[in-house]
This record gives C-alpha cells, structure tokens and sequence, in this order.
C-alpha cells in the first residue's frame, strides 16, 4: 500500500535515543505506517528536502550549529489525474497521521497530501531559536512556502486544523497567489484574550492558580515537556489521554480498540521526539490560547474564498469566524458538524467530509452548473 523508497532520515536527530525517553524518528515512522493502514488506501510517503543553510543564517527555521538540510515529512495518496489537489495541516500536538479516518474518503475526490510542519511528527526538528512572534510565524509560513516549491505546487485547496488553521490562514494571507480555497477545521487564533475572554478565565487568571499557570505558560513549559519528562510512563498518560477523548467522553463516533492503541502508540512517538515546532507556543498565543497577533485584525486583506467547520461543541469559539466574515471581501462560509468537538474530522469524520465536499463542490466538478444541497444535518451560519 505504501511507497518509502524516497524516504530519508532527518540527519540530525538520533536513530534512538536513551531509554528513558523510548522514541526515535525510526518509531515516528513506523508508527505512522500502522496508523495509516487503517486508511486501506494506496499512498507513498517521502521527506522532502526544503533546503539547507550556512551556521548563523538568518533564516530562522535553518538556523543552527549546522548546514545540513531541512525534510518535511510528506504523504500524498493514490488519485486519479485529474483531482484537484488538497493539502492538509494538522493542529499543535497532533501530525499528520490524525487525518487517518479521513484520508481513502477524501482520496475518493481529491489528490490528497498531508505534511507534518517543520519540527513535528516524522519531519526534521531543528533547533528552535525564535524569539519573536514574527519569527515564530516566519518558521512555519517560510518553510512551507519552500516545501510548495520542492513539490512544484500551486493552485490548490489548504485545509488546515487548530493551529494548522492559523498557519494556513498567515500562508494564504502572504501567497494568496497558490491557493484556490481555504478551509479552516476549528482554527485557533482569530482573536485575541480582551475580544473573547471570558469573565469566569478572567477569574482564574487573577488567581494564584492562574499566576501559576501563567509562569508555566510563559516558561514555555509544553505538555510535550511533561511527556518526556515522565520516560517510559509518558506513554500511560498519553493512552489515558486518547482512550477518554476519542473514546469514553467521544463527542461523536468513538474510535475502536485498534484505532485507539495505534492512534496512542503514534502519538506517544510524535509527542515524545525532540522539542523542536513546538515550542512555538508562548510566541504565538498567550496564555488560555488566545493569538498575539490575531487574525482577526486581517480579515479585510482576505484574498481566498474560505470555508470554516467547527464540530458543535467545539472549544474554539465560531463567533470569532463570524467576526472576521464581517470584514472579508471574499467569499465565506460557516459550517457546524453536530456530534463533535475540537477534532471534528475525527468526531465526525462523515459529517467533516460532507462539509469538505460541499465547500469544493465546483473544484470537485469543473464546469457543473448544478448548484449543490446543503448537507443535511449541517448547520449553515
């Protein structure tokens, strides 16, 4: 089913590493292979080469002790020709292999890739050296502008979730000039803590439970930190973790007992590598998750036709989605999925592809001059 013939090692990351932390970029890999079994679709995986640069370089995502090149680790599966071209970035903690429930639907319709960004799951995890938002930003948008011009893309969809929403939303707001069509899957970071902060998070915050975990936030002190920290029985907490939010407290369709021991044992690996990609956190967000730079504040330089879907219960508020529309110039959509929450493609994968395939219905079919049924179910804001 898999093709990793052009698959290559990150060169700066140990083949294995002490036993107290028992993960490699070998078990990311391997890993990633069980879960995306369970796709029963044909795919190939590669590490595509970004580039590299001289010690010192004042491209943030190169610099290091090191010239050696940069990977992103990349899956692209079987279609026919003339599908349009999807690209899928997954969300703060997760990688890629989380779109595993939908990859053969999506597949069925489009030309699908999925990426795990610069220093997440299977790709390269340099040394993290920002020290700004704009550089955190710069990281992540730069790096897969350069990945798109090893691939020789353009004009495609960009679905991105969470975080991978507010990445692929500064991606389109800087080359709007390569993607036909956003999606956004509860994305993070459309406003910030004065504009969507909530009087009981006030509370908490001025208390001295909160100025603690204000200082932690601050510290950067990352659940992926807490994980290594913990070695071998890190993977208990993230197999807690998996079995009660995507099984016994599922907002939507559980997952089944494979699903969730090769989900975990994935997650455990990606979570568990070197810090790298996520220590972007303080940069980005303040503390309860709220964006230093919303995007918000660049809804009227929106130059993509976008289409949000929030699961019902998700965390992510859509009256942030609803504000930036306000101020759009381009066409927008809201789309609720019932029987979901954060991770509604996941929740709900049925319902996140009848709103995926809704959103695209004219890329899907060129030239049709029939105009699609809202999904049933669905809410349209």
């Amino acid at each position: 089913m898999s093709d990793q013939s052009t698959t290559k090692q990150e060169p700066n990351t140990p083949s294995r590493r002490l036993k107290w932390v028992p993960t490699s970029t070998d078990h990311i890999i391997a890993a990633e292979k069980r879960l995306l079994s369970l796709a029963k679709t044909g795919y190939k995986t590669e590490q595509v080469n970004i580039g590299s640069g001289p010690p010192g370089s004042k491209i943030k995502w190169f610099r290091s002790s090191s010239n050696e090149p940069r990977y992103i680790n990349t899956v692209t599966f079987d279609s026919s020709e003339d599908s349009p071209t999807i690209v899928l970035i997954h969300g703060y903690g997760a990688s890629q292999g989380f779109f595993f429930r939908n990859f053969r639907t999506l597949a069925s319709k489009f030309r699908v890739i999925a990426i795990d960004l610069l220093g997440w799951g299977g790709s390269s995890r340099p040394d993290f050296t920002c020290k700004s938002t704009e550089e955190t930003e710069a990281w992540f948008i730069d790096s897969f502008e350069e990945w798109r011009k090893a691939k020789n893309l353009t004009n495609f969809i960009l679905l991105g979730h969470s975080f991978g929403g507010y990445v692929a939303s500064k991606y389109a707001l800087k080359h709007p000039e390569h993607v036909k069509h956003l999606i956004l899957a509860g994305p993070a970071g459309f406003t910030n803590e004065s504009e969507h902060s909530s009087e009981q998070f006030a509370k908490f915050k001025s208390s001295w439970k909160g100025a603690v975990a204000n200082h932690f936030w601050e510290s950067n002190f990352t659940p992926q930190k807490l994980i290594r920290g913990l070695g071998p029985w890190g993977r208990n907490i993230v197999q807690k973790y998996t079995g009660n939010r995507f099984g016994s407290y599922s907002q939507g369709d559980p997952l089944t007992e494979e699903e969730s021991k090769l989900l975990t044992e994935y997650f455990y690996h990606t979570l568990a590598a070197k810090a790298s990609g996520e220590l972007c956190l303080k940069y980005i967000f303040s503390f309860g998750a709220f964006a230093r730079k919303p995007l918000l504040e660049s809804a009227s330089e929106w130059k993509v036709p976008t289409t949000f879907i929030y699961g019902y219960e998700d965390w992510m508020n859509y009256r942030g989605a609803e504000l930036a529309r306000k101020e759009m110039k381009v066409p927008c959509e809201i789309i609720r999925v019932p029987q979901a929450g954060h991770y509604v493609f996941i929740d709900n994968p049925s319902g996140f592809h009848e709103a995926v395939l809704y959103a695209c219905h004219k890329y899907i079919y060129p030239g049709s001059s029939e105009v699609p049924l809202f999904p049933q179910g669905l809410t349209a804001v």
